[in-house]
């Protein structure tokens, strides 16, 4: 175990990387060296060596400085929000630290993978928690004095919920599909998602605006972003992997209170026309009305629905409850006739994977966001705004100050905690397979 001698007795001459680099080595050495924990069963000469070894530098003059300089700043559990913006010029310097970082562990030898053979949350007794706890420390998301032990106890329970946040999923504490998943994605493929998604955030690294909005599809999620800080996050919908949200940069300019919804050709022939064959009520049930190039009215029942014929037409949702954007509509300029919305299907904001549009973006408490864009725009207070929403009248807001809006795609970067963050990659544009953790 020479390798692990490190020099502990002058802590200001030990680097941060040298520091990180012999805690990785260790730890893989304690998982892998020498078939040491391999079998992990019953874990006997093996888990002491590991241990031993372990305990020599856990121990050594000096360590209680090195939680502060870990991969995740592992004792520091909790802290893995913020309100650095993704787009920030100090995220680029992050991520460039997390990249050395996960290089050390890379080098040597990653992590563990985790059996996946049931769930676990606290309480459980296993020979796979053992394996669980290496894993969590090698990323940094469990203090390395938490032992081996194969009890899933409040240390574990603690650091699987850091790591299900980290990782965009439900901070339960509990593994499941998704969170096994994400644990065993080798760390050499989490380095070139870093890697990769580096070079996104640098062609966004200019000025974007004092106050601008950033839809980030891969966490399906909302910045509004005001002075360099983050004053809003919105849970989102974005497009299915069929009918994917596009990356775009565009300007709020208005907000459609009470609005119609025009249905776009796509929709009306992959989702209308189907239904109308089933069902000949379903434009009258949704309050859908027809009209022809004239603007004239049509009765649906003069189309024939066994034909595309319907895709000539116009198809306009009225105001109300059932409106498929609600009762807002946040609109901005772009080729690809996509805005965001709010809409009646409330419980969708609650599912673990939130790519169920159709290209547009729903917006949880969207009326937070309205308030925050008319900022500047006279008579567009919150009261102002109820006032309509709840008087069923159709009314645009155009807005004194138009808003940079960025659809984007980043699906890993790092915040100034120091906690690389990871997202599924669900539009497979890492170039790994098993980076799409939702296929």
């Amino acid at each position: 175990m020479s390798d692990f001698n490190i020099s502990v007795e002058k802590p200001k001459q030990i680097s941060r990387r040298g520091i990180l680099k012999g805690s990785t080595s260790l730890l893989a050495a304690a998982v892998t060296g020498a078939g040491a924990v391999a079998s992990l069963s019953p874990l006997g000469a093996g888990k002491a060596l590991a241990e031993t070894a372990i305990d020599r530098i856990l121990n050594a003059n000096g360590r209680d400085r090195w939680g502060d300089q870990f991969d995740a700043r592992s004792d520091k559990t909790s802290r893995v929000s913020s309100n650095t913006p993704i787009f920030a010029p100090q995220t680029i310097d992050y991520v460039h630290q997390a990249i050395a970082e996960y290089q050390a562990i890379v080098d040597s030898g990653g992590w563990p993978v985790v059996p996946a053979n049931k769930k676990l949350k606290i309480g459980a007794s296993s020979p796979t928690v053992a394996v669980l706890r290496k894993r969590l420390m090698i990323s940094g998301d469990m203090p390395r004095n938490a032992g081996f032990s194969s009890q899933f106890d409040t240390y574990v329970d603690a650091a699987v919920k850091r790591f299900q946040l980290r990782h965009g999923l439900p901070a339960d504490g509990v593994l499941g599909r998704y969170s096994f998943a994400a644990l065993n994605i080798p760390a050499d493929i989490r380095l070139g998602q870093l890697h990769t998604n580096l070079v996104r955030l640098k062609s966004m690294s200019g000025f974007l605006g004092n106050r601008y909005v950033v839809v980030n599809i891969p966490a399906a999620q909302i910045e509004a972003v005001d002075g360099m800080t983050v004053t809003q996050r919105h849970t989102a919908i974005v497009g299915r992997i069929s009918r994917q949200t596009p990356i775009l940069n565009s300007k709020i300019y208005e907000l459609n209170l009470n609005p119609y919804w025009t249905a776009p050709k796509s929709i009306v022939l992959k989702d209308i026309i189907p239904l109308m064959r089933k069902d000949p009520k379903y434009l009258t049930d949704n309050k859908i009305l027809l009209f022809d190039t004239n603007n004239e009215q049509i009765d649906p029942r003069m189309v024939d629905w066994s034909t595309d014929e319907a895709v000539n037409y116009r198809f306009r949702q009225e105001p109300g409850r059932i409106n498929a954007m609600g009762s807002v509509k946040i609109n901005f300029p772009n080729p690809h006739a996509v805005y965001m919305h709010d809409t009646p299907q409330q419980g969708l904001f609650n599912k673990l994977l939130r790519f169920d549009s159709s290209g547009c973006v729903r917006v949880k408490n969207v009326r937070d966001l309205l308030v925050w864009l008319a900022k500047e725009t006279p008579q567009a207070d919150r009261s102002q705004i109820e006032r309509i929403i709840a008087s069923g009248e159709r009314t645009d807001l155009e807005l004194v100050e138009p808003v940079p809006v960025y659809f984007t795609y980043i699906s890993a970067w790092s915040t100034d905690d120091g906690a690389a963050q990871f997202r599924d990659d669900i539009y497979q544009r890492d170039g790994v397979d098993e980076l799409a953790l939702s296929q």
